[in-house]
């Protein structure tokens, strides 16, 4: 019987492997963030309040244009699948697709959040991230990906042929839901796939597959975002603990995740604005 998923190779086979690979989307002329100016805004920042997000629960905040956020390990290992919306209007929202293809998998201090189509504009950038020394493991793992969606119910009934309501889609469905005061039906459009914070993530050598292991986030860690217009975010505490076994769990050991706001001190960004929306006319060639 013929192999269609592993037809015979061809006599070129090792040629065609071995063209030379070109970057999707160079670098070059994307514009950087100014850090430094964000780093002396964040040394002089005081606190402004904060949420803390339960085990297994999701929470939202709200923080202006200009201010920063703090997500922090607290209690013992664990990751968080973040949302962030456009305070002024949902469909402007997190796109994590293109935000993987400007800077990569895997998302640290430089790097920014960008909003889905037709907005496109920096949502947030990465200032700190105590987990930078990290990189790229040995198995190709690393942190804070985006490119896992968030583990939900539809995909656990699909495997497993039951309910999980703990998962991160349910969890932020839920929050979001509470803090517009609407039925989660109503709710559960805006959710979106998201930045897996503190999570180790990477794609297996053999077969391409997603995996994740342990995350090495520890107490104190923290990934510090400054915000680029005014937010409205969500984060679920994930069920799966550090990830390290599963991530929808009840037996997963798992722990609070905080998010402190921070707002800069008077004068330090002095000449900063928010991002434009994307200059693109919407015409599309008609």
């Amino acid at each position: 019987m013929t192999d269609t998923r592993h037809p015979e190779a061809p006599e070129d086979a090792e040629a065609r492997r071995a063209v030379r690979p070109v970057i999707c989307y160079p670098d070059d002329t994307l514009p950087d963030p100014p850090l430094a100016l964000y780093r002396a805004a964040l040394a002089a920042a005081v606190p402004a309040g904060g949420v803390t997000v339960p085990p297994r629960e999701a929470a939202c905040f709200r923080v202006p244009a200009g201010a920063f956020f703090r997500i922090r390990s607290v209690g013992g290992p664990q990751v968080g699948d973040l949302n962030l919306w456009s305070a002024e209007d949902l469909s402007e929202r997190f796109y994590s697709g293109k935000t993987r293809a400007l800077h990569g998998t895997h998302v640290s201090t430089g790097d920014r959040l960008w909003s889905a189509f037709p907005h496109l504009r920096p949502m947030a950038t990465i200032v700190e991230d105590s987990l930078g020394w990290y990189g790229i493991d040995a198995d190709g793992g690393s942190v804070h990906d985006v490119i896992g969606t968030r583990c939900d119910p539809y995909t656990a009934r699909l495997l497993s042929g039951h309910d999980y309501h703990q998962c991160c889609h349910s969890n932020l469905t839920r929050a979001l839901a509470a803090e517009l005061g609407v039925a989660p039906e109503a709710a559960e459009p805006h959710v979106h796939d998201v930045l897996n914070v503190f999570m180790c993530t990477g794609f297996t050598r053999e077969t391409g597959q997603y995996f994740m292991k342990a995350s090495p986030v520890r107490p104190g860690d923290a990934l510090t975002f400054f915000a680029e217009i005014d937010l409205l975010g969500a984060l679920s505490a994930c069920p799966g603990g550090d990830c390290g076994s599963e991530h929808s769990s009840d037996t997963a050991r798992c722990f609070p995740l905080e998010v402190e706001l921070l707002a800069p001190g008077a004068g330090t960004l002095a000449g900063w604005v928010p991002p434009a929306r994307s200059a693109y006319d919407r015409s599309h060639g008609l």
